[in-house]
């Protein structure tokens, strides 16, 4: 049981979030889904769901151990195979979660002495990835690329004028999100690759909401904007556009041996069941065999952003509205309605920026999103 005063302090913790509209809560889908990440509906297709089902059957529920235990299957090397073909780079690793590929990337690999810049919107899974380095952290202004140039110019400065009290081997590497999750927008990948370039710095890009539906062969806005050859490592978290979950990272071969040998999320972490590996086979087959599913995905949120008359061209459409308690009241309007789309509020997003975020999938059809801007209009 929880001593009193650890309860009185608990009580206390959500007493002020709920004077402040910040509580959330646990709700079963329901009406129209404007609020999920599963942007090509293979949630639901019909071979994911077999080729899973097949592979329970036969390899059972769970994988009993982590991958250096007994956790390892021959499901996991030919998805890993698969997947790093198709994002252009030697090698690729399964994580159990995008969190987790995340933990591991960025406590692993920046170490002591190091210098991460990173955007200020990124993922919170980034940045407790971070938090967990011991490299130094430095935040820069959502996709300014003038912002980063001086910071880097500033830290390169500084470490020649310190150079006798720095690390002989200091690494700098930069962390972007391609397109961020809660506002919509694409990073500048292309000038933060030529920046990298000229100050040898490593570039980590996060792709969780572009991977699967950019790019000609729709791996993502690394193909689309062509820079495989500049990026160090990618996340690929399989779990949105993809219908499955877990996460990939996909990098050079020594990058990811040194990942299996050194990556605490990964060695002591049970591996995801086998049965998720043979699932997002199956996802890989049909974005390869079913590019109408991305391109129709891009049409609707076209169609939708124009009568929001928002710009952009991502699945991702945020509807800033400022108050959360305001936010909150009209996301309960809405799903009353059949529109099941969830307000987004702080530490999500930077206070008096509550929105709603809209997210689009390839299933909805241009009447239901009339009917839901009429909805919204009226609110």
């Amino acid at each position: 049981m929880p001593t009193q005063s650890m309860t009185a302090r608990i009580q206390s913790r959500l007493g002020a979030l709920q004077s402040q509209s910040l509580t959330r809560s646990l709700r079963i889908p329901a009406g129209i889904d404007l609020t999920s990440n599963d942007y090509l509906g293979l949630a639901q297709h019909s071979l994911v769901k077999q080729r899973m089902a097949e592979a329970v059957l036969q390899n059972g529920t769970g994988s009993t151990g982590s991958r250096l235990l007994r956790g390892h299957r021959d499901e996991f090397t030919r998805i890993e195979h698969k997947f790093a073909r198709f994002k252009q780079t030697q090698r690729s690793l399964f994580f159990s979660s995008g969190y987790l590929a995340n933990l591991a990337v960025l406590a692993t690999l920046p170490e002591a002495g190091d210098v991460i810049f990173s955007d200020e919107r990124n993922h919170a899974s980034l940045i407790d990835g971070m938090r967990l380095s011991k490299a130094r952290r430095v935040i820069f202004p959502h996709n300014d690329i003038a912002a980063l140039k001086d910071l880097l110019k500033k830290d390169l400065l500084e470490k020649d004028l310190l150079k006798k009290d720095l690390p002989k081997k200091d690494q700098k590497f930069l962390v972007v999100e391609s397109l961020f999750s809660m506002d919509g927008d694409q990073a500048p990948l292309r000038d933060y690759a030529q920046l990298c370039r000229e100050t040898d710095t490593a570039l980590i890009v996060d792709e969780a909401h572009a991977v699967g539906i950019y790019g000609e062969t729709g791996s993502g806005l690394i193909e689309e904007t062509g820079i495989a050859e500049n990026v160090f490592a990618s996340i690929n978290p399989a779990g949105k556009a993809l219908g499955v979950g877990g996460a990939f990272v996909a990098a050079a071969d020594s990058t990811i041996e040194y990942l299996i040998q050194r990556a605490r999320p990964f060695i002591f972490s049970t591996a995801a069941p086998p049965a998720m590996a043979a699932a997002l086979d199956a996802s890989l087959d049909i974005i390869a065999a079913e590019p109408d599913r991305r391109h129709r995905l891009l049409a609707r949120s076209r169609y939708l952003r124009d009568k929001l008359q928002q710009a952009g061209r991502s699945q991702i459409i945020p509807y800033l509205i400022g108050e959360n308690a305001k936010t909150a009241a009209i996301a309960e309007q809405l799903q009353a309605q059949g529109f099941d789309v969830r307000a987004i509020r702080p530490p999500t997003v930077p206070a008096g920026t509550a929105r709603l975020r809209i997210s689009v999938n390839e299933a909805l059809t241009e009447a239901q999103l009339d009917q839901f801007c009429a909805a919204l209009r009226k609110l």
